[in-house]
């Protein structure tokens, strides 16, 4: 798969089923040649240069799947643990 077709798709967390973001750049482990982690640049950034949003790192561990048009993945952000319950 080329990082092109992996920029497009949308990543979705499957812990609450918000829309993440794209795919912005990737981590590559030199040594290796596998990827270690994928970046989804924040929504304010310009061409990933202006604007406050962070970044959110995904270890490619916790890529869940990888379909036509979306990945699945599992994050946890600062304020909350995967696995844990929230009441609605």
């Amino acid at each position: 798969m080329k990082i092109s077709e992996f920029q497009i798709k949308d990543v979705v967390n499957v812990s609450d089923g918000k829309r993440l973001g794209n795919i912005g750049d990737i981590e590559i482990n030199l040594t290796t040649g596998k990827i270690e982690a994928v970046i989804i640049s924040g929504n304010g950034r310009v061409l990933g240069f202006f604007g406050k949003d962070e970044e959110i790192i995904i270890p490619w561990k916790n890529i869940i799947k990888i379909g036509q048009d979306v990945i699945l993945v599992r994050y946890k952000g600062t304020n909350e643990l995967i696995g844990e319950q929230t009441e609605v």
